[in-house]
């Protein structure tokens, strides 16, 4: 049997802002259903995943998919057409997003890496190659040291990390790269930096580098239906095309997994609706998360079980090639807070609590994370974060 080899990739991933565009309901409950799943198999550490990144590798699949193995993606993806469409805001040119002089970038590209002597159909290629900076690559799997120096940008790294990958590769990978980088709409000053302790799960503490600022957020507080109270901020970041949205709970003795729990596409509508601008002190530990997820058994106990099947998965809309079979899904993420929303030199003064009135919101404990496109509500990343230090800046 053929075995297909996708990979759902993001590559430099820092924080950024930007775009404009429609999604739909589809794209919201994909990403809250894949963090929830992956909380139960992943529920002792800093977690991170790009919905948004899965959803696009999975519609790639999707466009070569046929009988009850499209259908099951389908299911999945909210799809009820075989037409799979990039979000508007991840399909429009990089111009009309911004450009990075203003801190602002988004890009997306695909890589099909395919083996020497494999014919893939002309539309599926046609389509694939479309999205994003599309990028057809030719090798021999068996040889990839020896391919790796012919090529040279998405699709050069695309194969760099599928060597590092602990799969097994050929004769088809699909990789789906989301990049994302920008500034906050009012960033952190260094000099209001210092180093505090922060709460970990077990009741311990550790000492982390935490910034603050006085500024106006969206805020609101909210009840758990065991009338535990917890806090939600939203961080714009420049251009406010997108925000970086912050869900803590108010009692330091709440468990995060309690808020977790009732997690879901109506909770987070019910925080858009009802965050109100409010002048605050705001505390954010600086952070890096790093993930590399293994997503088939998370994939199969959502329904896509065909694709994984050599006996039942039917990608005759790829390839006329018999046998093909999706082997693994793997996921690699990695994020960066920092005081400019990228990267910043390490501080080391601070602004204390009294020299201020105003409401706090202090990130000393864990809490989740929803970066998210403002229009849409399409969730690009999302996570939590039980410890700071865990992968140091």
């Amino acid at each position: 049997m053929r075995r297909l080899l996708m990979t759902s990739l993001l590559l430099c991933l820092r924080l950024l802002e930007s775009s404009h565009g429609d999604s739909n309901l589809g794209d919201r409950e994909f990403a809250l259903t894949l963090y929830a799943s992956l909380r139960e198999t992943e529920n002792s550490s800093n977690l991170l995943v790009s919905p948004a990144s899965v959803s696009l590798g999975l519609r790639l699949l999707m466009m070569g998919a046929r009988g009850n193995t499209l259908t099951q993606l389908q299911s999945l993806l909210g799809y009820q057409n075989t037409n799979p469409q990039l979000p508007d805001f991840l399909s429009q040119p990089q111009g009309d997003m911004g450009n990075s002089s203003q801190g602002v970038e988004l890009q997306l590209s695909s890589t099909l890496l395919v083996q020497s002597g494999l014919q893939l159909r002309p539309e599926f290629t046609q389509h694939a190659l479309g999205w994003g900076n599309g990028t057809l690559l030719r090798l021999n799997f068996s040889r990839t040291n020896q391919s790796q120096g012919d090529h040279y940008g998405s699709g050069a790294d695309a194969l760099r990390w599928l060597e590092g990958s602990a799969g097994e590769a050929g004769p088809v990978a699909l990789v789906t790269a989301l990049a994302f980088r920008g500034v906050w709409q009012k960033q952190f000053l260094s000099s209001d930096t210092h180093t505090l302790s922060f709460s970990l799960p077990d009741g311990t503490h550790t000492k982390v580098p935490m910034m603050y600022q006085a500024t106006e957020v969206n805020f609101g507080q909210f009840r758990l239906n065991s009338e535990q109270r917890y806090t939600v901020l939203e961080l714009p970041y420049h251009g406010h095309a997108l925000s970086l949205m912050l869900a803590l709970p108010s009692d330091r003795k709440t468990p995060l997994w309690q808020l977790e729990a009732e997690l879901s596409a109506r909770t987070v509508e019910s925080w858009e609706n009802s965050l109100r601008r409010t002048k605050m002190d705001v505390f954010l530990p600086r952070f890096r998360l790093l993930g590399r997820l293994d997503l088939r058994s998370v994939l199969t106990s959502l329904g896509i079980s065909d694709a994984f099947d050599p006996t039942a998965a039917d990608f005759r809309g790829m390839s006329d090639e018999e046998g093909l079979y999706v082997s693994e899904v793997l996921h690699q993420a990695s994020m960066e807070v920092t005081e400019d929303g990228t990267k910043a030199a390490a501080a080391t003064a601070m602004m204390l609590l009294k020299r201020s009135r105003a409401p706090v919101f202090k990130a000393d404990r864990p809490f989740l994370f929803l970066l998210r496109h403002l229009n849409t509500g399409s969730i690009l990343f999302m996570g939590r974060v039980l410890n700071p230090a865990e992968h140091p800046l």
